[in-house]
């Protein structure tokens, strides 16, 4: 059997695993993902695991219960040497092992895009894993539980704070819905008044959102600002240490809660550890029908696809235009990945890929959204149900699906869940705390500690 080997579990990889499983004849290849993280992230759904609107384990799809017929490692590919046909994993535990493979798929998707500015990476969460959602949701909650006991003053304010930093759909839509949560929680806080709240969303750009035109872009400013917030925009974030932000307008505060969303880098195993062709981004140079290389010159039995490869975009008409990092392309992309090296395996043409984009739309919180197709612009509630549908039809599989809309369902009959789980972060400090003996300590000692 041919190795087929495919970096990275995420929407791509996902999708060309799971489409090879259902086309392969018996015998004819043998598919691995190696993935650090066990499941998939289904990413437009980390704003409402933000918001407590999507459970987290919703949002994640396990590769072990939908790729029954594929090799699953845990693990980080650190290096592809494809001089060698071979790839070097890092485990979580143990030393590092090669994989040799006929056919790879590189999927790895991107990583945060940050900047070295000092304290966030002391104080920032990103927005790109389930754990990071559901921290940041955990975190304002926890901040309302400790405020509730503060006289009005600077620590109150500093705790009622939040700051996003990064204007595009990540950072927008978590924003909102945690602009909404905040909202929402009023009415279980009598002690806090609504116009303490400070959320403050700062974007170095003269605008959010540039999926979407100017007049739509403009409208969610409004929108936000009219709900309490305030946009800084062609603001740069300049410190953040020990939660004293300072921002490029010379304006300065302190802020409990720094969630950084600003965009995307590639993904330092294709940038620097790879003998693959790779474009002046350090994204990886891909061909229309999405086999590595260019025309001329292809990578034999290399594939990639999603945000770390640079795909042709033939639906723009535009001459070296490439597809945008999204969702919408990175499971079109894997499914047709997983029909070429089919078509490829069994002596067939593969076809390109061309999608013309089914238009873009946003959640900004409870009731809240905007859609852009073309021309036709939808704001509010419609907006925010299209958002809703869309993505509770686009989540794989129909287990999950039933899942995400029944806690919709119980939502909207019951209102939003506001438990705080911080304390799964540390899980054993409350047994430790508990008067449980250290080696060499006395039972009395332990009590009394």
């Amino acid at each position: 059997m041919r190795e087929i080997l495919i970096v990275g579990g995420g929407y791509a990889g996902f999708y060309t695993a799971w489409g090879l499983e259902k086309k392969l004849r018996r015998g004819e290849a043998r598919v691995t993902v190696v993935d650090p993280r066990p499941y998939m992230t289904y990413q437009p759904f980390l704003p409402e695991v933000l918001a407590g609107s999507v459970e987290a384990r919703h949002a994640a799809v396990s590769l072990r219960r939908h790729l029954r017929g594929t090799r699953l490692i845990a693990g980080a590919v650190t290096e592809i040497r494809d001089s060698e046909r071979r790839v070097t994993v890092r485990p979580e535990t143990g030393p590092d092992f090669d994989l040799s493979y006929d056919v790879l798929v590189v999927t790895a998707g991107a990583v945060t895009r940050t900047f070295p500015i000092p304290g966030v990476g002391e104080q920032a969460y990103g927005l790109k894993h389930v754990e990071e959602a559901v921290a940041v949701r955990d975190r304002l909650l926890t901040s309302f539980d400790r405020a509730a006991l503060l006289p009005p003053g600077p620590e109150r304010r500093r705790l009622l704070t939040v700051t996003f930093v990064g204007g595009g759909f990540s950072g927008v839509e978590g924003f909102g819905e945690l602009l909404a949560l905040a909202t929402a929680l009023l009415g279980n806080y009598p002690e806090i008044r609504a116009d303490e709240l400070s959320f403050h969303l700062i974007e170095a750009r003269g605008r959010i959102l540039p999926e979407v035109g100017d007049g739509p872009g403009e409208w969610v400013v409004r929108s936000l600002e009219k709900r309490g917030a305030r946009v800084h925009l062609d603001t740069r974030l300049v410190s953040a240490t020990d939660g004293h932000i300072v921002l490029s307008d010379g304006e300065e505060y302190e802020s409990d809660l720094l969630v950084w969303a600003a965009g995307n880098a590639s993904n330092p195993i294709v940038r620097n550890h790879t003998d693959l062709p790779v474009d002046e981004r350090g994204l990886l140079v891909v061909r229309a029908d999405l086999r590595v290389g260019t025309d001329t010159d292809p990578v034999a039995d290399v594939w990639a696809a999603g945000d770390d490869a640079a795909v042709p975009d033939l639906a723009s008409g535009r001459p070296g235009a490439h597809t945008v990092p999204n969702a919408q392309h990175a499971v079109r992309q894997g499914k047709l990945l997983a029909r070429n090296i089919l078509a490829d395996l069994r002596g067939r043409p593969a076809k390109d890929y061309v999608h013309h984009s089914l238009g873009v739309v946003a959640t900004l919180g409870l009731g809240h959204g905007v859609f852009q197709y073309r021309r036709l612009v939808v704001k509010g509630l419609p907006a925010w149900l299209m958002h809703r549908g869309y993505h509770v039809l686009a989540v794989p599989t129909w287990e999950r699906k039933a899942r995400v809309f029944a806690v919709w369902v119980t939502a909207a009959l019951f209102g939003r869940d506001i438990v705080s789980l911080a304390s799964v972060q540390r899980p054993r400090d409350a047994f430790v705390s508990k008067g449980v003996p250290r080696h060499g300590e006395r039972p009395e000692d332990a009590v009394a500690r």
